[in-house]
């Protein structure tokens, strides 16, 4: 595990909750920097989002959803045999594997398209990588009797083939994006172009804390709900806060959902890990806090991967979740405040874990939600008994088992 140098110099008493501002900036990241057809379609979004989605009617019809239709709230597991074996702090998951469609994205989704209906919006539009989202975003437009486009990289829909039928049986069509590397992001590219032509009556689902003001803060909020279930749970089944929490980071919304409820507790430690792919000095990885500098990708300001030309550089990973070379604007002021530590895990360590809790504690995780478990593992080898390290357990891994399988018989190129 490499550590992405994080300033550590947090100022006391910053109020990390005041942001974005009024234009959407997180610090110098974020903001909108979109072409003018988009900017109508985007402060309509805005407006609709400061006066549905904060509004306590709004709120209720949500959460009744999240309960109801995705299942929440997902399970504070105490991972006693992995703790054993790990020596050191307590691990306990979130079990985002849990919930409806198999991920955290659901709770996005349900309330996106929630707003789209507010909205009078008809049709709903997404880009997805591993194809969690799509097949989230396909649930909650036939949840509404919506219709729905998936725009997915070529790559990624080899890679991810059962979420590919998943989408179409929930009614979704899929299009594919041969552009690019045929990941994730020349899907969003895709998504951003189609959805100049159609905003009238269609609404665009990004899937992560990334994309132009309000999508991060936007999906922060409707993320948020995972971090507000660990502060109940944890104090009602261990009798206090956790001490660290751990979270994997591509676009980075699993780990502001269970980051942001904590993010004013300054005893409280936050570790995101990134994918290192076959090793940052190889070249072939998706470590955009850890070796990016800033640019303006996909309509916000934030760290990404680029050459010295300002050309996106291609990204790498074993989990198409994470292979994204962009990161949303909050977490690039994170990692400058030192709020957040951002480290970066390779592929072969994330896949040592993978098969770690898979035969400690029975649970198939996701590729994504791998990179984090090896973070977690190491942070509580290293640490006393008594120290409890909360893991965002973000999606289950049945749609990555032809990869681990590739990778098992030597055939991932890594």
């Amino acid at each position: 595990m490499s550590h992405t140098g994080s300033s550590q110099n947090v100022q006391e008493n910053t109020d990390f909750t005041r942001y974005p501002d009024e234009r959407g900036h997180f610090g110098i990241y974020g903001g909108r920097y979109v072409a003018e057809t988009l900017m109508p379609a985007l402060l309509e979004l805005n407006e609709a989002y400061r006066t549905h989605v904060r509004n306590p009617g709004f709120q209720k019809e949500l959460y009744g959803m999240l309960k109801d239709f995705a299942g929440r709230p997902t399970a504070l597991y105490f991972a006693e045999r992995l703790t054993r074996k790990t020596g050191g702090g307590a691990i306990y998951l979130k079990r985002e594997d849990l919930v409806h469609t198999g991920a955290h994205k659901i709770n996005n989704t349900l309330g996106q398209a929630l707003l789209a209906r507010h909205m009078g919006k008809t049709k709903v539009i997404a880009e997805t990588g591993a194809g969690q989202h799509g097949v989230a975003t396909a649930t909650a437009a036939a949840f509404f009797g919506m219709e729905c486009k998936i725009f997915m990289g070529t790559e990624d829909i080899r890679r991810q083939a059962p979420n590919v039928n998943r989408m179409e049986l929930l009614g979704a069509e899929v299009v594919p994006v041969e552009s690019g590397t045929g990941t994730l992001k020349d899907a969003m590219n895709e998504a951003m172009r189609y959805w100049v032509s159609a905003v009238r009556d269609t609404f665009y689902v990004i899937g992560s804390v990334a994309g132009p003001h309000p999508y991060p803060a936007m999906v922060r909020d409707f993320q948020k709900v995972i971090g507000e279930e660990t502060r109940d749970q944890a104090v009602n089944e261990i009798g206090r806060l956790p001490d660290h929490l751990v979270a994997c980071v591509g676009g980075g919304s699993n780990a502001m959902g269970l980051f942001y409820p904590f993010i004013n507790d300054p005893a409280i430690a936050m570790t995101g890990a990134e994918a290192a792919g076959t090793g940052i000095e190889s070249g072939k990885h998706a470590a955009t806090l850890g070796a990016g500098s800033l640019g303006v990708l996909h309509g916000s300001k934030s760290y990404l991967l680029q050459d010295q030309y300002g050309q996106i550089s291609e990204a790498h990973s074993i989990s198409a979740g994470l292979d994204y070379p962009g990161v949303g604007p909050e977490h690039s002021m994170f990692k400058d405040l030192g709020r957040v530590n951002y480290v970066s895990i390779t592929d072969d360590q994330a896949m040592a874990a993978f098969y770690e809790l898979c035969r400690t504690e029975g649970i198939i995780p996701a590729l994504e939600s791998a990179h984090a478990l090896a973070a977690a593992i190491d942070i509580a080898a290293n640490a006393p008994p008594d120290r409890v390290i909360v893991v965002n357990l973000s999606g289950r891994g049945d749609k990555d088992l032809g990869i681990v399988a590739e990778y098992a018989s030597g055939s991932e190129d890594g």
